[in-house]
């Protein structure tokens, strides 16, 4: 019985992976377990390419893959343990989804603190790249939430980490390693409380970027949530028009009578699944800004106090499953990064170079980032963030590296969870506590039991 349901719950394959940029496939032995045992054993049987975990594939690159080796799937491990309603916490297994956790802890009046543009991601993969989301102003990123966590290291041990512990260095190099000092198998997790799963929101649209910014910085701190879509195409006079929009939490008050009687309804419908036929080019100058152009004009001037859901305000992406599949079969890069508060000018000179290389961007996001936290790798630091979607095309690895260039001197950072073509010294260069982060991953893997596509190409 027992090794009958041993067989049942671990599935093996040989599987093509990418990230959700669909670029750079690589092969690897993938294997979907559903119990702690069983992750402890495939670590302690990696093999030589070492293992790295893998969540719902939501990074963009190549941090879930593992060439030739052994890619752990943890989205078997989904259990929410304990939801401990008076002190707003959740103990929940690193496979969940946030989907999966907001649908659980809305009925009680409770909120994850941070939300990323999707909710299919699960915990572990929150933690591993310390996502944020439109209120990192406010409330930081993911790791500043989480109370402990339980890490599988190389030598086979489970141990449970607190950000103040007595091993609060390997704590804080997990937030943000990538999955590269090990697998985080369960963590506890400080919510937030709520009276509705609505928000109000301002919307405004802007004229150019100085008029973005200036809004931006004048009141962005009297709101929780804010950000910015910005027109890509658009050059001159009209360089990154955008609209802003920003809000908080709606008490029941602020309902219609309508919404009144089911305030914390989980309205965030999955209307489609985007088929796999589209061809490479289809995004193009043309199309994206007639989208650019359209998206621009059907926002309002300004509107205040307008009562969005979640999916409205929060994830209109994930209406539509497999959107990445838009792209085509030579998928996209996102490319993000963050610099310092002063560096306006790089922000301007990015737009300009985007938008006159030939090469156009369908998502575009301006977003201020406040202070960071003690993760050796974590990418939020304070400053401006853009980040943009571009189609896979000749000329796209040029346009970056001067990108890049541009990044490093205002004393910038790209952000791993998007990145697939980073250089090892522009990582260097760009997180400077990269050597600190080393040596704890070191001495608990000193043979370099994980290890993923994205550790090498890094020389991690």
């Amino acid at each position: 019985m027992d090794k009958l349901g041993t067989v049942e719950r671990a599935r093996e394959a040989i599987r093509t992976l990418t990230g959700w940029g669909r670029t750079a496939p690589t092969t690897a032995r993938v294997v979907h377990h559903t119990g702690v045992e069983d992750v402890v054993d495939a670590v302690r049987g990696a093999g030589e390419r070492g293992v790295i975990p893998r969540g719902l594939g939501r990074s963009y690159g190549d941090a879930a893959q593992n060439a030739g080796g052994l890619v752990v799937d943890m989205t078997g491990l989904n259990r929410i343990h304990r939801i401990d309603v008076d002190a707003a916490v959740v103990e929940v297994d690193a496979g969940v989804s946030l989907d999966t956790l907001m649908r659980r802890l809305l009925p009680f009046g409770l909120w994850i603190p941070v939300l990323p543009g999707t909710r299919q991601v699960t915990v572990g993969g929150a933690i591993a790249a310390d996502i944020h989301g439109k209120n990192h102003h406010v409330e930081g990123s993911f790791g500043n939430h989480v109370l402990s966590m339980e890490l599988l290291t190389a030598d086979g041990q489970v141990r449970t980490l607190t950000p103040d512990g007595p091993e609060s260095d390997l704590f804080w190099a997990t937030v943000g390693g990538m999955g590269l000092t090990g697998i985080v198998l369960r963590a506890t997790i400080r919510l937030q409380r709520t009276e509705t799963a609505y928000f109000l929101v301002d919307t405004e649209r802007t004229r150019d970027l100085d008029d973005l910014m200036a809004r931006l910085t004048a009141n962005d701190d009297q709101y929780t949530y804010s950000v910015a879509w910005f027109d890509s195409v658009s050059t001159g006079a009209r360089m990154g028009r955008a609209v802003l929009t920003r809000g908080w939490s709606a008490k029941v008050d602020d309902l219609p009578r309508r919404l009144r009687r089911n305030p914390l309804k989980f309205d965030a419908p999955q209307l489609a699944t985007m088929p796999p036929i589209f061809p490479s080019g289809l995004l193009n100058r043309l199309t994206i800004g007639a989208f650019n152009e359209l998206w621009y004009r059907k926002a309002p001037r300004e509107r205040r106090g307008e009562v969005q859901n979640i999916t409205q305000f929060f994830h209109p992406l994930d209406i539509v499953a497999e959107w990445n599949r838009v792209y085509g079969p030579r998928g996209f890069l996102q490319y993000q990064f963050v610099v310092p508060y002063g560096a306006e000018d790089v922000v301007r000179r990015s737009m300009e170079m985007i938008s006159s290389s030939g090469h156009v961007s369908f998502l575009n996001v301006l977003k201020r980032f406040g202070a960071g936290n003690r993760g050796m790798l974590s990418f939020p630091t304070p400053g401006w963030t853009l980040a943009v979607d571009i189609p896979v095309g000749p000329g796209l690895a040029e346009l970056l590296d001067r990108l890049d260039e541009l990044v490093l001197e205002a004393g910038g950072r790209i952000y791993l969870a998007k990145d697939s073509r980073l250089t090892p010294e522009a990582l260097r260069a760009m997180y400077p506590r990269l050597d600190e982060w080393q040596k704890v991953r070191a001495s608990v893997d000193p043979h370099g039991v994980f290890n993923s596509d994205l550790s090498r190409r890094l020389k991690l």
